[in-house]
């Protein structure tokens, strides 16, 4: 199994990032804020106003550490990677079974299963923390819907239908997702999914974070070889990660739902740190931000009992374990794709 080492996320604006031998500076200003050896990182992730010097972009590809540059807000702009590893057999069956109807819409529906299952547990564990309150009975009701919704999925053998429920699913759960959150209602409220822009607190938090996890998940799959752009579920569009996707439907609730809620129901977030400008659109402040990339990071490092492998490490290598779960399907060594399941 990889070895869980860290993300740098660079927030601060006019940085930039320079190789020191193997050593990753970041200087502000012409001083040396930070120094980092290279062998600790698994990504780098600039937002903003951040450069990086051409040797250090030659030391991350030689060294596997993806360098990822976002806005300031966090829409995605590039990936700087090194060549591509792993047999590219593997990627050749890959795109085989893409093309092959059949195998795609059993890939597919493994994923939207993880992604129930995991919703699901969200929505109980909301509600045995909350068994008095208002939203306990819209919890459960949702939670029975996803079960339903999972029964029917089983039996599907259309893309088409296993897609419509996929969303039929995400209503279910959005529609409570409200309930779950228990503190500072007044700005902290969920009504809908909005992405592009997000065009509320909660919205812009969740959007964020699902950035990060997609980073995660999008290594991960470089990491043994595999073409992110080439996925199962969601269809293939230029510039869009599809496999990556595909895998961070089972993760989102675990890796970015569950901190989401925790950070506004333990009031780790403030209004203060959210800004809406004249379109609408809600971005964090810089702090916000730091804040929300901590807690993000604390949550990597807990660890979990997998489900199917039965082996305990840290959530942050969930991903590079899924991948290579995925890998093994592909070449043959599995006879299908175990999602994650989140107990």
């Amino acid at each position: 199994m990889k070895r869980l080492a860290n993300t740098l996320y660079v927030t601060t604006q006019g940085s930039y990032l320079a190789k020191e031998g193997d050593t990753v500076a970041v200087r502000l200003e012409g001083q040396v804020r930070l120094r980092v050896p290279i062998h600790n990182l698994e990504g780098i992730v600039c937002f903003g106003q951040v450069g990086a010097s051409p040797a250090l972009m030659g030391l991350c590809g030689q060294r596997g550490v993806t360098l990822s540059f976002l806005t300031e807000r966090g829409r995605f702009l590039a990936r700087v990677q090194g060549p591509v590893s792993g047999n590219v057999l593997l990627r050749r069956q890959q795109y085989r079974i893409a093309d092959d109807r059949e195998q795609r819409v059993v890939l597919a529906r493994s994923f939207v299963i993880g992604k129930l299952v995991n919703c699901r547990s969200v929505l109980l564990r909301g509600a045995r923390d909350r068994p008095a309150s208002q939203g306990t009975t819209g919890l459960r009701e949702a939670a029975s819907r996803l079960a339903a919704i999972g029964q029917r999925l089983e039996r599907e053998g259309d893309l088409e239908a296993v897609r419509g429920l996929e969303g039929e699913a995400a209503r279910a759960y959005f529609g409570v997702f409200d309930h779950l959150i228990t503190a500072d209602g007044e700005h902290f409220f969920f009504k809908q999914r909005s992405r592009r822009p997000p065009l509320d607190n909660m919205n812009a938090l969740l959007s964020f974070l699902y950035v990060l996890v997609a980073h995660d998940v999008t290594s991960a799959l470089e990491g043994v070889g595999l073409d992110p752009a080439v996925g199962f579920l969601h269809a293939d569009r230029p510039g869009r990660p599809s496999l990556a996707l595909d895998m961070m439907e089972e993760m989102r609730p675990l890796l970015a739902d569950r901190v989401a809620l925790s950070l506004v129901n333990r009031r780790q977030v403030r209004a203060s740190g959210f800004n809406s400008t004249e379109s609408g659109a809600v971005a964090m402040d810089d702090g916000t931000r730091k804040t929300v990339l901590q807690a993000y990071q604390k949550r990597k490092q807990e660890v979990l009992t997998h489900s199917f492998l039965e082996d305990k490490f840290a959530l942050g290598l969930l991903p590079h374990a899924q991948a290579l779960l995925l890998a093994r399907r592909l070449r043959g060594d599995l006879d299908g794709y175990p999602p994650f399941f989140w107990k």
